[in-house]
């Protein structure tokens, strides 16, 4: 396929590069020889009200590479190995970044687990991976105490979210933390140690593990066809190359002097690559703070710390721009952001560009791919609708929806979109049938996503072949939702689908069939989901229906329930409208 899409690069955006086949850990090794005093972390913990004063800590780069080096040392001594996997389940904390790091360093391969999950789906993800570590914050402690016999984990390392800060900060955080609710006191013991003693008790000095380029680095939990979450497995190639992909696309940002709001989580791969690994490769501050809600917390962050790139979700952009006390906030050290996971409309992006003086642009990534793909230029051309046009060497197939072969670029059509490029994936972990429906041997990669292209090369998503829900970034898929709704007492059918709402691009609503003299109410069907589900991919919205649309061999049309709530949401928005 031509390539238009090169004439819309920005003058000092390469169109191809050289990508390093050093393990991801040399980017923090690179940024503490070069910058050493360089502020690596800015644990921005909480900000007291009605004040200017914040409760954090700051670790330099020397601190940190010191810090996941004793990480590494402990985990060795405890008998993890190359190629052993660990699981890391925590908010985004210092303690994540000493985590992953110390973890690759000795050649384990970290898994990535969301802090929500219920026991029950903790229990998969551990067992699928076969994870013998995890690494936790006290809080969620419990959770994994509850599943852990059985499951194959050999030891728990435990973390107080003070851990890392420097005193007297950490004794008035512990004292206020002890007075939390969900405050959980843990003992260590011969499976359970904790984070604080293994970071004092061992030396920096792991032992040399050779990683080639093409192991597994980490193992990202996406959703899968059968409604189970299974693990894309990311190579340390990947990571770095999609890491030096989004450097090239900002190049006037300056090397050492940048600082990077961490708001989205480290868990999801977008937070990951774009926020901590790149702000390494930048040997950038990175601005933490471990749950950007609510949106002052964000807003109060770059304020006083004056955050320079910001990426984000069109969730956070939108909560900014119409919050009531914005104008009480100098937002106008933002320069950059790259938004992922939803459509982020134009008078957003506008909006926020006059809020800021900064530049918002729509990209566009899969857990598959590291995750980034396509983008908008920074300040290039922007277009409305578009998540932009493609990353240097990524490779681009659109296939016909009819006869699933290859179009020709300027053709008019709509098409499946397939990829190729340095950071897609070496195929899902322990699922060879699943690779083979998505990735071919010869590297391309089946999106799923429905696509138009135009003259100048920006392409757009029209829709998805699969039934795949993206809510606040998060990927959700119906049919686990729908797994939990019938292991309920009351319900004879349900299906879940992905409805618009303006605040998370997508919401997840439920409609079901109630068994024959079944009674039951929608706070029921959602405390029952609660308990079984993790919070984003709990139903917001329930529905009563007496029968569920199908096929005529009994397929339930879930596109036709998404039409029938698009149609319900026009016909209240004329009555508003004439009212």
């Amino acid at each position: 396929m031509d390539t238009p899409w090169i004439n819309s690069y920005e003058p000092d955006v390469a169109h191809s590069l050289e990508y390093p086949t050093t393990p991801i850990t040399s980017l923090l090794d690179a940024a503490a020889a070069k910058n050493p005093t360089n502020i690596a972390i800015n644990f921005v913990l909480k900000y007291l009200a009605g004040g200017r004063i914040t409760l954090g800590g700051k670790l330099t780069y020397r601190q940190l590479k010191e810090a996941a080096d004793r990480f590494a040392t402990a985990l060795h001594t405890l008998g993890v190995r190359k190629g052993d996997r660990v699981a890391v389940m925590l908010p985004n904390t210092p303690q994540f970044v000493i985590a992953f790091f110390g973890a690759l360093r000795i050649g384990a391969t970290v898994v990535n687990i969301n802090p929500t999950y219920t026991p029950r789906e903790l229990k998969h993800q551990l067992n699928d991976s076969g994870a013998e570590t995890i690494v936790v914050l006290n809080t969620f402690y419990p959770r994994v105490q509850q599943i852990q016999a059985e499951t194959s984990l050999r030891r728990v390392i435990v973390t107080q979210i003070y851990d890392t800060l420097p005193f007297p900060i950490s004794t008035v955080v512990r004292r206020a933390q002890h007075k939390e609710l969900d405050w959980v006191e843990v003992q260590p013991d011969a499976t359970t140690l904790l984070f604080s003693d293994l970071l004092a008790d061992f030396p920096a000095a792991p032992p040399l593990v050779q990683s080639d380029a093409h192991d597994v680095a980490l193992l990202q939990y996406t959703g899968g066809t059968t409604g189970a979450p299974k693990a894309a497995m990311l190579t340390h190639y990947n990571l770095m190359a999609n890491t030096r992909q989004i450097v090239n696309w900002m190049p006037s940002l300056v090397y050492g002097r940048e600082r990077v709001m961490c708001a989205i989580p480290f868990f999801h791969v977008y937070g990951m690559t774009v926020g901590m690994c790149f702000a390494i490769a930048q040997a950038s501050e990175m601005i933490i703070i471990p749950n950007p809600r609510p949106v002052d917390i964000v807003m109060e962050a770059i304020h006083n710390e004056k955050a320079t790139v910001f990426p984000g979700v069109p969730a956070l952009y939108i909560g900014i721009i119409n919050h009531k006390n914005v104008d009480q906030y100098n937002l106008r050290s933002v320069k950059a952001c790259i938004s992922g996971s939803a459509a982020l409309p134009m008078e957003v992006q506008e909006k926020f560009g006059e809020i800021t003086g900064g530049r918002l642009v729509e990209g566009y990534g899969l857990t598959e791919t590291s995750p980034v793909t396509h983008c908008n230029p920074i300040y290039g051309t922007r277009k409305s609708g578009s998540i932009g046009i493609p990353m240097p060497d990524v490779e681009i197939k659109i296939l016909d929806l009819e006869n699933d072969q290859p179009l020709e670029w300027g053709a008019e059509k709509e098409g499946e979109l397939l990829l190729r490029g340095p950071q897609v994936m070496k195929g899902y972990w322990n699922r060879p049938d699943e690779t083979e429906k998505v990735l071919a041997s010869d590297g391309w990669l089946r999106t799923g996503d429905i696509v138009r292209t135009d003259k100048d090369g920006y392409f757009y998503v029209v829709d998805r072949k699969k039934d795949l829900i993206i809510a606040s970034g998060y990927n959700i898929v119906p049919r686990e939702v729908e797994e939990v709704l019938f292991m309920h007492p009351s319900v004879m059918e349900a299906a879940v689908a992905g409805i618009p709402d303006p605040y998370r691009g997508e919401t997840v609503k439920a409609f079901v069939v109630l068994k024959p003299g079944a009674e039951c109410t929608v706070a029921e069907i959602r405390d029952f989901c609660k308990a079984n589900l993790a919070s984003y991919k709990v139903p917001t919205q329930v529905e009563f229906i007496s029968e569920l649309p199908k096929t005529p061999v009994g397929k339930v049309l879930r596109r036709v329930l998404v039409e029938m709530e698009k149609d319900k949401q026009a016909a209240k928005q004329e009555r508003k409208e004439e009212v």
